[in-house]
């Protein structure tokens, strides 16, 4: 029954961080800066404070969801490894520090857009793109952490013996999509040139892995118990 209720609670907080993460980053804060242009990212913030305001609320949401994960996930493969199980718990709670401390910038950022007059506009814009750019390298470096969080899952998955090893051999495909994309961010200074071949190979090997790990929680923890 304890089993059960951990695969429950575990997709459904994968299916919540999908909801709102894909709305509080490619809905809200991708449609909001326009990166070749300063002035119109920060009149977006400014004009659309209430947007910024529900994707900084939605991204909160996701951060919690994954804070439960760390805790409900445990059940599911400590029986196959319980180390390697602390292991990837570790590196997903790192992952979710950083994200929260990434988020700390986009409040920020909600916060200086209250009462833009009372800046000078070179200095507000500075101090904007400034924490714009805080808090997309912190959260590229908690999703490195995400990506060795995954790769042990998927390990952990391809050894269990109720999780399908397909399933743990697409979390290993996802890990190895953000490793690359989230390595290549911090280390190429051409990196923008090959952004968005990065960025489809996080989408999609993290969306078929990820997804279909999530599918399978509530699938597994939707059975009868037998």
């Amino acid at each position: 029954m304890y089993l059960r209720k951990a695969l429950v609670i575990s997709g459904l907080s994968y299916l919540m961080i999908f909801i709102t993460g894909f709305y509080a980053n490619f809905s809200i804060l991708e449609t909001m800066v326009v990166s070749d242009n300063v002035e119109v990212t920060v009149a977006n913030f400014i004009g659309q404070r209430t947007r910024l305001g529900s994707g900084i609320l939605a991204f909160l949401g996701m951060l919690i969801f994954d804070v439960v994960l760390v805790f409900s996930l445990y059940p599911v493969t400590k029986q196959t490894n319980r180390k390697l199980t602390i292991v990837a718990s570790v590196f997903r709670m790192l992952h979710a520090i950083g994200f929260g401390i990434a988020l700390i910038s986009l409040i920020r950022i909600y916060h200086l857009t209250d009462s833009p007059g009372s800046m000078d506009v070179i200095e507000l814009e500075d101090s904007i793109m400034h924490l714009l750019e805080k808090f997309d390298s912190t959260w590229t470096l908690g999703l490195l952490f995400f990506g060795i969080h995954l790769a042990f899952l998927g390990y952990l998955s391809v050894k269990s013996a109720i999780i399908p090893k397909s399933i743990g051999y697409l979390l290993l495909l996802a890990a190895l999509g953000y490793l690359v994309s989230c390595s290549a961010k911090l280390v190429l200074t051409v990196y923008t040139d090959y952004e968005q071949f990065f960025e489809s190979m996080v989408v999609l090997f993290g969306v078929v892995g990820e997804f279909s790990f999530t599918i399978w929680l509530f699938i597994k923890g939707l059975k009868k118990a037998q």
